[in-house]
């Protein structure tokens, strides 16, 4: 019986061209042998099982090659390369840092340099997890690394780069290695397969390339375990079995139900996911992992970010087609909100649940809001017509065709009282200015208020130019009408200012009395900031969304605030604590007390 060889040594690359998902390095270094612009201190660093060793051993070979062929690759025919193939090579050393890492094993190391090689160019020295090495054996390494015999190389192999010392790196060549794509692990495996006579299933290699996370060496174990655990035939359900993965399917089914907003539905389907021993955490970022490959699927560009086998990404195109783009950033939203937070919730089941109850209510919430949005005036739209106020105007001029005017008694004077005569048509388009005249400034705003926002329009009367009539809005409101429309506000400006966006958010409206609306902002800057940018456009918004523009918005400053503005001097704090406890005074005579 043969003795089993692990496919990540039987099928290591020992040419440069058959290196995995590292192109740009491979090519680097064989242009490198070619110009015969070979440095002395080479350092190959990034995560496990991206072929740092193996590209260090067949560069290695390779540059003692006595007839290299044209592409920079060694001809395994001369007897350097079938020394090395052969394991018996003396002008190659391998070292491991972690377990020669004493200031002792440099200096031996060091002594060892100076041998030259009796067969090939070069003595190469590959020091494998140089990063293990102590400070010390740094130190006492950096001569020699700077200035090696001309027949020394040296290649340093980490995936710890940032513990190295600035001195080493400043004295090697930096080659930083790639995580290697699904793709690329994909391909390779699938060669094996064809090699070793293994059956499989495409979307069953996906799942062991993921499960890697970019380490060739990884997916190699993982793929040696399930050919031993399926006899020769490896298929998708073993390998999320075996590697206790959770299937997409239930992913898919959890975004049916949310879409559908069957709560209970979503609840028994997370019932069975950790029923079958999966946690609830790896449930969470699953399904945010799921729902951002059915966002990615919904452009044509970014399709090719999706890393699932060919036959699952056709159930997430076809999903992404019935699922909303906003429905995904919120969901997304939701979920990213409860994986932050789930370390600190002390019942996470129901942490998780709760989110998933969100999502089946995102749906139902997003159609309140365009309907919502839909019944609200639009910007453009002219509502400022009032509904017939049944008072009484002045006949029209002469012609017909000129607007009304107020009435005039028998002396010529222009009537000032409300009372008109029956026969007088009657106007759907203003309320008299007489009318805000005999009320006065308590009962309703100033003409200059009342007018704000509404377009005024002049005209010519007979006998002399005279105000034309301003139609004026006055519908009652109250003050959840206010803090209805005040929020579809201050949600329609959250992208272009964010800041008055969180302020208005926060400092809601009051509606007083001779319909003034105060506003408390938290400092001056805000208020500054109010008057200028949202004041003009807020006023006319509420107008006509309340259908009354005789209100007066009045922006003020917190109580703690002014104060804080205001008392800068000791004396000055004295006096206000003074107003508020009189018996301050007489403490401060009795005692003889200061301000310092």
């Amino acid at each position: 019986m043969d003795n089993f060889i692990v496919s990540a040594r039987k099928y290591r690359p020992e040419t440069f061209a058959s290196v995995v998902g590292q192109a740009p390095i491979t090519g680097t270094l064989k242009n490198a042998i070619r110009k015969n612009h070979l440095g002395h201190a080479y350092l190959f660093c990034g995560p496990r099982g991206v072929g740092k060793t193996t590209c260090a051993r067949i560069f290695a070979k390779t540059i003692n090659c006595t007839n290299p062929g044209p592409d920079s690759e060694p001809c395994n025919a001369c007897e350097s390369c079938l020394s090395f193939n052969e394991s018996r090579a003396f002008n190659i050393h391998e070292l491991d840092a972690a377990s020669n890492n004493s200031v002792e094993d440099i200096r031996n190391l060091t002594e060892q340099v100076r041998i030259p090689p009796q067969i090939g160019r070069y003595s190469i020295y590959i020091i494998d997890e140089v990063h293990m090495l102590s400070s010390s054996a740094f130190n006492a390494f950096l001569k020699t690394l700077e200035e090696p015999p001309a027949h020394a190389v040296f290649i340093l192999a980490t995936t710890e780069k940032h513990k190295i010392i600035p001195t080493i790196l400043s004295r090697c060549q930096i080659f930083d290695f790639n995580r290697i794509r699904v793709r690329d692990i994909v391909k390779y495996l699938e060669y094996i397969s064809g090699e070793e006579g293994v059956k499989y299933e495409a979307d069953a290699f996906n799942i062991i390339a993921l499960k890697a996370d970019g380490a060739m060496r990884d997916a190699l174990s993982i793929y040696d375990q399930m050919v031993s655990f399926s006899d020769k035939t490896i298929r998708y359900q073993d390998v999320i079995e075996n590697l206790n993965i959770l299937d997409y399917e239930y992913y898919f089914r959890l975004t049916e139900t949310c879409l559908n907003g069957q709560a209970g539905e979503a609840l028994m389907i997370f019932d069975e996911i950790l029923s079958k021993g999966f946690d609830a955490r790896n449930c969470l970022s699953g399904f945010s992992a799921h729902l951002r490959d059915l966002l990615v699927c919904q452009d044509p560009v970014t399709l090719q970010l999706l890393e699932v086998g060919a036959g699952i990404s056709e159930k997430y195109k076809a999903q992404s087609q019935v699922v909303n783009q906003g429905w995904l950033y919120a969901a997304l939203d939701v979920l990213g909100s409860a994986d932050v937070s789930f370390k600190s919730s002390r019942n996470q089941r129901l942490h998780v649940e709760l989110a998933l109850l969100k999502l089946c209510c995102l749906q139902d919430d997003s159609k309140k809001k365009a309907l919502t949005l839909k019944a609200e005036p639009e910007a453009g739209d002219d509502k400022s017509t009032p509904p017939s106020t049944g008072e009484s105007r002045a006949g029209t001029e002469t012609g017909g065709s000129s607007p009304t005017a107020l009435p005039e008694t028998s002396d010529g004077a222009r009537e000032t009282d409300d009372d008109q005569p029956a026969a007088t048509p009657v106007s759907k388009k203003a309320i008299p200015v007489s009318r805000i005249r005999k009320e006065g400034p308590g009962t309703l705003p100033s003409i200059k208020d009342a007018l704000n926002g509404v377009h005024k329009r002049k005209g010519q009367e007979e006998g002399g130019s005279a105000p034309r009539e301003v139609p004026v809005l006055s519908d009652p409101f109250s003050q959840e009408d206010l803090l209805k429309h005040w929020s579809a506000y201050t949600d329609s400006i959250r992208e272009g200012k964010p800041r008055m966006y969180n302020s208005l958010k926060h400092h809601l409206p009051t509606l007083g009395d001779a319909l003034q609306i105060e506003v408390v902002l938290s400092n001056s800057a805000q208020l500054e900031e109010f008057i200028r940018d949202i004041k003009p456009e807020l006023v006319s918004y509420l107008g006509k969304a309340l259908q009354n523009n005789q209100f007066k918005l009045l922006p003020v400053i917190s109580e703690e605030e002014e104060l804080k503005n205001t008392l800068y001097t000791p004396e000055e704090k004295y006096d206000h604590m003074l107003k508020k406890n009189p018996d301050l005074g007489k403490l401060k005579e009795r005692f003889n007390l200061d301000f310092e």
